[in-house]
Formats: C-alpha cells, structure tokens, sequence
C-alpha cells in the first residue's frame, strides 16, 4: 500500500516558511470561473480575456480608460447627501451615508471629471454602484445638474456612465424629483447642440433608466449588460409569463432598437473619440 505513503523524496516546505498569495493579485472570472491576474485585468481594461466577460468597474478604473493619461479635474467633489427625512430602515440613512463613505472612499454614488479624451475636451459623469448600489438620490441629480451647467458654459460634450439599482428609497420624492430635473436640464444641452453620450452597464435600471440614461444623442452599452426599469423576477410575477431568452440583456435591447449600438470596453475610448470628431 506504498501510494499511501508521503514520498520523502518529493518537495516539502515547512508550513512557517510557505508563502501566501497577495490579496487583490487574483480574482475569478464571474463568468467562465478561471483565474484572472489583477495586472492583466487592467491591461485588458477589466475583460476576461477568456469569455469576453464585462468585470463590474467603478468611476476611477473608467476615467483610467477613457481620459488621457488618467488626467482629469474632478467637478462638485464635496457635495454631500442630508437626511431630510430622518429616514430609518435597519438602520438610520444617515448612519448609512456615513459607513458606504468611509467604505468606499466615495462622497455619493457619482462622480464627475474634465479631461481630454483623444485630446477631445469632455465632462464624463460617472456612477458607482458600490455605493449604496449606484441608487440615485439628490447628490448624484445635483451633479449632473451641474456638470451639464458646466458643459454648456465651456461649450463642451458631455458622456453619462450608469450603473444604477434605480432611485434611493431613503430620500423617497427627493430621489424621484431627480428624473425630471436632469431630462429638463438635459433639454438645455440639447438646445445648445452639445452632445451627449449614454453608456449604459451592468446593471442599469429603475429610474436612472427612465430617465438620464436613455436621453442620449447616441445610446451604447457593453455587451451583457442588464437594462430595463423592473427587474426580470417582478416582470415575471406580475405577467404571469416565462420571459424570452436573454430578456433585458444589452442584447436583447439592441434587437428592439433601444441602443444604437453595443461596445467592448477595449473599444470605449476609440469609438466615443469617433463619434466626437463626426459630430464637431
């Protein structure tokens, strides 16, 4: 029974003298499961290089791809959300606000930059779902208010990049009130023949869909990504239905000519530049 025998001659390593790995060196695909190293992630701009599988980013990995040199001023980064309500679920929204700041290092769930994209002044406006699941309350309206303010004072396009479960509960009408103030806002950069990009990525839905995030000049998404208003379980419920095949993907979107058209990531910054130099 020798093959239950350690052989002695093989490689042993002291357990006091093994090494782990880094944390944050390797991640799993959520795709195909197969091991990703960080470095390559970055290089291939957060697509498995196996499946072709879209990584959830955040704000600072976007303006890394599409903003020259990864520099870029960032506008309103100090505005912050109140409690007007005095809201209380599990826990007081205020306590809330605190701890996914201190967590994720973010003021709210968007954020907005100035820079150059292929040498092409932009304001792009991008959310993070990480906070509080991109939901949009009255800082992230605030910003796009502004950032579109912004825009038509220096004459520039501006790009929006959703990420969103929809409108933040917690601030209720205060959260609503935001669709309609920045599709009117919107209205004035459209009067102002600047362009507007919508990036829609995984997940984008609720009223960040009805509202923002399909108002573009030109509408794009990455490829599987999550697109509707409610979500597939509570379409289901209430029509009593089985749902097509690959309902609400990005896919599915661009076949019933809500989006113009769908992009690799590793493609973003060439095709945004592209339509930036026809529209000039």
């Amino acid at each position: 029974m020798s093959w239950f025998k350690r052989n002695k001659a093989g490689i042993s390593t002291a357990t006091e003298n093994k090494k782990e790995a880094p944390d944050g060196m390797w991640n799993k695909c959520p795709s195909c499961k197969k091991p990703l190293l960080n470095l390559e992630q970055i290089e291939n701009n957060y697509v498995c290089q196996y499946c072709g599988y879209h990584i959830r980013i955040g704000s600072a990995a976007y303006f890394s791809i599409l903003l020259d040199d990864n520099v870029f001023t960032e506008l309103f980064p100090n505005l912050t959300a109140g409690d007007p309500l005095h809201f209380v679920d599990s826990k007081p929204y205020s306590e809330r606000l605190v701890e996914s700041q201190a967590k994720t290092g973010l003021k709210d769930a968007l954020r907005s930059a100035h820079g150059k994209l292929d040498g092409q002044d932009i304001v792009i406006a991008c959310m993070d779902f990480n906070f509080i699941g991109g939901s949009m309350g009255s800082v992230v309206g605030e910003k796009i208010a502004r950032s579109i303010d912004y825009c038509i004072e220096h004459k520039l396009p501006f790009m929006l990049i959703s990420k969103s479960g929809g409108a933040r509960m917690m601030e209720a009408a205060f959260s609503l009130m935001q669709m309609a103030k920045t599709s009117a806002k919107l209205a004035l950069l459209s009067q102002a023949k600047l362009p507007y990009i919508c990036l829609l990525t995984d997940p984008t839905t609720g009223g960040v869909t009805a509202s923002y995030a399909m108002l573009g000049d030109i509408n794009i998404a990455e490829p599987g990504a999550l697109i509707g208003f409610a979500g597939p379980r509570v379409i289901k419920e209430t029509i009593k239905k089985d749902l097509p095949k690959g309902f609400q993907t990005s896919e599915f979107v661009l076949e019933h000519g809500f989006l113009d058209f769908i992009v690799d990531r590793r493609q973003l910054k060439e095709k945004v530049s592209t339509f930036l130099k026809l529209v000039k």
